[in-house]
């Protein structure tokens, strides 16, 4: 038991190291000014499967977005809808005629729907600059602004930008909004330390030409999802000084956590299975970390119990997670219910390995359509 102790105190110093380097890789990461002309041409592309719900608010925050209106164009690809999507849009358009908005369909061509949508939207853009986005998102008016400015001080091929969730206060959605800011706080991070590893899709700026130059999604076509991740790789693996964090709460696109938990089992079984086809060893170094570390804690709260010495194993865990998500959500100027933090605490270690287990045996769902490891 002994031995058993110190092991698990070998992956917990190993844990907290990696979260402190994000810590200081997120205060060394410097914001973005937002006082530069508007001059950047975008081609922002949203690609949607039965958003009737959601697309009123992501149009709404479309018609308000604060950038010349002759500068950007909108793309909003239909991937199979069986909804009212096409009234709901029509009407704007007629509402909204200044506005360069089309609707186009999908062409399926590969294993991965949002890939095949994002391609086909490219293959019709009028500009260099790409701008996707999700139709289940709220775009803030300073969102193409604050974007431009970082393109006109940093001249990137690649923007990661900041995404968060609308949370009520129901534990389901705290604890996703709660991880999410984890998940954001260690993205910073890792860029802070020039070790860039995670994107989200939800906000994601890259240039055209490097996108066609680099193929696009054509080496990962075959796994569902990760229109993201797989791309980031790609571009830091071209060029990585030119890939940088918007770190820009002015760029922030806010979106919805899953309403139950069966669809958050879903979308995490999603997720977990792209992270087996990452190029990337230092993302999977850490996945590996991470995983290790949530099995550690998961038995602390059980052994503990018998031997008290195990629960030591909790504090720095504990701390140098709150840290690096309180900074997070004191950056996205988002408010963390202290009862729901500290259920997440205890939940999550379980939550994780139930996830890594399942996803390994398990298809996943995703849009009503089922896909495989």
């Amino acid at each position: 038991m002994v031995f058993v102790f110190y092991i698990f105190v070998l992956i917990i110093c190993l844990y907290t190291i990696l979260i402190l380097l994000f810590v200081i890789g997120f205060d060394r990461l410097n914001s973005t000014t937002d006082n530069h002309v508007d001059t950047t041409q975008f081609s922002v592309i949203i690609p949607f499967r039965n958003e009737a719900e959601n697309l009123p608010n992501l149009l709404n925050s479309i018609k308000n977005i604060a950038y010349a209106k002759s500068l950007f164009e909108i793309i909003l690809v239909n991937d199979e809808s069986t909804d009212n999507y096409l009234e709901i849009i029509n009407q704007f358009c007629t509402r909204n005629p200044t506005i360069n908005l089309k609707t186009v369909e999908n062409c399926r061509q590969s294993n991965s729907p949002k890939k095949d949508a994002i391609n086909t939207a490219i293959s019709i853009t009028k500009y260099n600059w790409i701008v996707a986005t999700d139709a289940d998102c709220i775009l803030p008016k300073t969102w193409l602004s604050s974007i431009n400015a970082c393109i006109c001080e940093n001249n990137p091929n690649m923007l990661v930008a900041p995404v968060s969730f609308i949370s009520d206060s129901s534990f389901l959605q705290q604890f996703q909004g709660i991880d999410f800011l984890s998940m954001q706080g260690a993205t910073i991070g890792g860029f802070g330390i020039q070790k860039p590893f995670m994107a989200n899709g939800a906000n994601l700026v890259y240039k055209k030409e490097v996108f066609l130059q680099l193929n696009g999604f054509k080496d990962n076509d075959f796994i569902a999802s990760g229109d993201d991740v797989f791309l980031l790789e790609n571009f830091v693996a071209h060029d990585s000084s030119k890939v940088i964090f918007l770190k820009a709460p002015k760029a922030l696109v806010t979106t919805y956590p899953t309403k139950n938990w069966y669809e958050l089992i879903q979308q995490r079984k999603r997720w977990a299975a792209k992270a087996t086809h990452f190029k990337n060893n230092f993302a999977k170094s850490i996945g590996a970390l991470v995983f290790f570390a949530n099995c550690v804690i998961g038995v602390t709260l059980f052994v503990g119990l018998f031997r008290p010495i195990f629960l030591t194993l909790l504090f720095p865990k504990f701390l140098i997670d709150s840290l690096l998500i309180f900074k997070t959500a004191n950056l996205y100027k988002n408010k963390i219910n202290i009862l729901s933090f500290l259920k997440t605490v205890l939940f999550y270690p379980f939550f994780t390995v139930y996830i890594a287990v399942i996803s390994v045996i398990s298809p996943f769902i995703w849009k009503g359509r089922h896909f495989n490891k």
